[in-house]
């Protein structure tokens, strides 16, 4: 594996640092800046908003930039709306840099998508793709969890000035190590890209990975009231847990890594059917110190497994048009960020207590499953029916 994808993951680090980091803030944004605790958790929303417009639309924008300077234009940007986010005192105006970031975000990780797998053998997407997230996962274990300590010490706004900081040497070592080659697309329009679209396959793709990563954000965004209201634990646990699932993160993008190339469809089935019953059991068994901890370590891991196959899978549909399939492939999981806490908001909100999101996450995995294994059972009818079979 080349070693400018570890470095793009270290940018992707940052990054995924900030998409999670309000899991363990909320509450303290929220009484500072005087919201409520779903109001405060639509930041997460606006971020995965901003994912979702941004995502095509930067990868649009800058079809014709050579990569490194699509890379370091994207992560300036994001560097510098964190800095404006840790200074305000305006809840508006951190809404805004949490979309602003989101949209530089969205393009960064399009063009690292493209990048990281066109620098590798074409049967090791896979693979690339895991090194990429690692970044994300690594930010779950370490980066989030000193985001939430560092807000429950020095308060949230520490957390915000620490991604920027982080931010600047992944800048340099972009720099220095991702090539100037010339744009993805020098000779072709963004409507010959987008013909992309029109492969069934990833779109069905495209709609799991909204689904799954809908369960995943439902239940992380409230994680820390489920660990603190629902299983009793100290404020004290919440980065604990945050750092659990974490560790199950890594552990599930690391070994679905090389299956995602060789098994993904044995992987998505028997991945997703596990997952889906631990978003049951964990809904049911929440008040439960113990199967908590567990269990949030059990669904970091699979949520993960099943998160980066889908990812890996859209830029195998999406072969032709690189650049645009990462941008989907972010596009249709944020779209899921943003569904996911919103629901879960809908059900706190609706008096179903802290509860109810993992039973929302239970319920988007189930969707997700159906999906799957009608898409598989089609995939079979159509070869019965194929000539010569």
């Amino acid at each position: 594996m080349p070693f400018v994808v570890y470095l793009l993951g270290l940018a992707v680090f940052a990054m995924g640092t900030s998409e999670f980091m309000l899991s363990g803030l909320v509450p303290g944004i929220a009484q500072e800046l005087g919201v409520s605790i779903p109001a405060a958790g639509q930041l997460t929303t606006a971020f995965a908003v901003g994912m979702i417009v941004g995502a095509p639309l930067m990868a649009i924008l800058s079809l014709r930039w050579p990569r490194r300077r699509a890379l370091l234009a994207f992560l300036a940007i994001f560097t510098l709306v964190h800095v404006l986010g840790a200074v305000t005192t305006s809840f508006d105006v951190l809404l805004l840099t949490r979309v602003a970031g989101a949209l530089a975000n969205a393009g960064f990780l399009a063009v690292a998508l493209s990048a990281a797998t066109g620098m590798v053998a074409p049967d090791a997407k896979g693979r690339a793709t895991a090194v990429l997230l690692g970044g994300v996962t690594v930010a779950c274990v370490a980066g989030v969890p000193a985001g939430a300590l560092l807000g429950q010490v020095w308060g949230w706004r520490s957390a915000f000035w620490a991604v920027a900081l982080v931010s600047v040497p992944a800048f340099v070592a972009i720099l220095r190590a991702v090539p100037a080659t010339r744009a993805d697309s020098a000779s072709s329009g963004a409507r010959e890209e987008l013909r992309v679209l029109r492969d069934g396959r990833l779109r069905v793709t495209l709609l799991l990975g909204a689904l799954v990563n809908g369960a995943t954000f439902c239940a992380y965004t409230y994680l820390a009231p489920v660990v603190t209201e629902v299983a009793g634990l100290g404020a004290a646990w919440v980065p604990v847990a945050l750092a659990l699932f974490g560790a199950g993160s890594f552990a599930g993008v690391t070994a679905a890594g090389r299956l995602a190339d060789t098994r993904p469809a044995r992987l998505l089935t028997a991945g997703g059917a596990c997952l889906l019953a631990g978003w049951v059991v964990f809904a049911l068994a929440a008040g439960s110190p113990v199967a908590a901890v567990v269990l949030v370590l059990t669904q970091g891991t699979l949520a993960f497994a099943v998160g980066s196959t889908l990812i890996s899978q859209v830029l195998y549909a999406a072969a032709g048009a690189p650049r645009l399939g990462g941008a989907f492939a972010t596009a249709a999981f944020n779209v899921g960020a943003a569904l996911g806490p919103w629901l879960g908001g809908l059900a706190i909100g609706a008096g179903h207590g802290f509860r109810s999101p993992l039973w929302v996450s239970a319920l988007l995995v189930a969707l997700a499953f159906a999906v799957l294994v009608r898409r598989q059972e089609g995939t079979k009818t159509q070869a019965a029916d194929s000539p010569g079979s």
